[in-house]
């Protein structure tokens, strides 16, 4: 009897969904087709071909005594990669297309396909790394692209839906809410104000179109956090339209993106910290030193001063200095809100240029003859260094090159001693007995170089 009524259940389970109406009262039953079937034109797939440098590894390679007394060189392999990612067309006149920086990274071939099965190959119109934004340039007619909205209001529990290239399978439509909006302190890009969903993201996804149920693009899709970064969990992450915006204007205008400084330092509000001084705000940056000249000392801004907010947004570490400055525009207004004495003031400050100072390396060491070594200050928080010293430019063929450097790598150190600006460098190699240990940091890993 029992086995008879869940058979007669589930027959009129079945006979009631398949009686369905597609309209209740007149009206049609809510579907996500029409407002797709305008957006998906917009999305494209991505393919690339690139080379990348692998370190090959020795026997103690990075130990400083043994490159003293032998000199190994850094030998490397140079392999051939292959990426698949998805874009967003933004601008159709001009062919333009965003995507994540990592999409297109290393690469010297990228492929640009769109939903109707065409194929161009595309080129790079700029790229930043530090917020993982490329823009790419289509020789195509007839394309669609998608209208941007304003991601500044976005609210948590708004219905998203993501569009992408998962797993090479082709083009994907996934749905969610946004689960939380500003998320920084991820270690995923230097500057980050991320859009989190539960709309699923996977591999592939990155560069693809986060839109609003009005097919208007609010975000760029860029990673997923999960166990080993192979699947979604419900937690992906997007690039806020109105931060891609301001830096595809950047790249448009310039080829790359111009970024400000602050000129402050300084360190976390604690709890204890905030007892101490007398405050009820448990967060915020301590000032505890000011650059002469920098736009922090033009406008007022004092040590032991406590940022509490910004433009609005609580400030609750150096990061969050760090991320607000850097996706600022140049000449834009950054307005302050700190505790001083224990009153509250408001504070304009006007972010400009970071002013690098350069310097031929050969003036440090013969070694370094055909680099160009920058004297840095406020990028890079997530390495734990403020000051340092930056190659900027190798030219080929040069004692630089052939010692091994390449531009981008951080020197943090001569002859085992920290080297924060020029000054603490020539002092340490005006010591030197022979030859010269260089300390460097190259994508998140230390070595040092023997120079003779």
């Amino acid at each position: 009897m029992r086995i008879l009524l869940i058979a007669l259940l589930g027959a009129w389970g079945c006979a009631l969904h398949a009686a369905l109406p597609s309209a209740v009262d007149g009206q049609p039953l809510p579907s996500l087709a029409p407002m797709l079937e305008r957006t998906t034109p917009a999305v494209v797939n991505i393919a690339t071909r690139g080379k990348s440098r692998r370190r090959i590894e020795l026997p103690l390679p990075d130990d400083p005594i043994f490159r003293r007394f032998f000199d190994f060189p850094e030998l490397e392999r140079v392999q051939e990669t292959s990426s698949l990612g998805s874009g967003v067309i933004v601008d159709a006149g001009a062919g333009l297309v965003l995507t994540n920086f990592h999409v297109i990274k290393d690469a010297y071939q990228i492929s640009v396909t769109l939903t109707d099965g065409r194929e161009f190959a595309a080129e790079i119109v700029g790229r930043d790394p530090d917020t993982d934004i490329a823009l790419l340039r289509v020789p195509a007619d007839g394309l669609a692209d998608l209208p941007l909205a304003d991601s500044s209001t976005l609210r948590v529990g708004d219905f998203v839906v993501a569009i992408g290239n998962p797993f090479g399978l082709g083009q994907t439509v996934t749905s969610g809410i946004v689960s939380a909006l500003g998320r920084s302190g991820l270690g995923i890009e230097s500057f980050e104000d991320f859009i989190q969903t539960d709309a699923s993201i996977n591999i592939g996804n990155s560069g693809g179109a986060l839109v609003n149920l009005r097919g208007e693009l609010v975000g760029i899709n860029t990673a997923i956090y999960g166990a080993g970064g192979q699947g979604s969990i419900g937690i992906g992450f997007a690039i806020p339209i109105n931060l891609a915006r301001d830096v595809m204007r950047e790249l448009i205008e310039f080829g790359e993106v111009r970024r400000g400084r602050l000129g402050a330092r300084g360190q976390d509000l604690t709890a204890r910290l905030a007892q101490a001084f007398g405050i009820e705000h448990k967060a915020g940056f301590v000032v505890t030193q000011i650059e002469s000249g920098s736009p922090a000392a033009k406008a007022g801004l004092a040590i032991g001063d406590i940022v509490v907010a910004a433009n609005g947004r609580p400030i609750r570490s150096a990061r969050d200095i760090h991320n607000l400055v850097g996706l600022q525009r140049l000449g834009m207004t950054i307005e302050l809100e700190l505790v001083r004495d224990g009153e509250i003031l408001q504070l304009p400050v006007v972010i400009q240029p970071t002013d690098v100072r350069r310097l031929d390396g050969a003036r440090l060491h013969s070694r370094l003859a055909g680099a160009t070594i920058g004297e840095m200050r406020e990028q890079h928080l997530q390495r734990g260094r403020i000051d340092f010293l930056e190659i900027l430019e190798v030219e080929r063929g040069s004692s630089a090159a052939e010692a091994g450097l390449r531009a981008g790598d951080v020197i943090f150190s001569l002859n085992k001693q920290r080297a924060r600006n020029f000054d603490e460098a020539f002092a340490i190699v005006e010591r030197r007995e022979r030859g010269l240990i260089l300390g460097i940091q190259r994508d998140n890993r230390e070595l040092y170089l023997l120079l003779r």
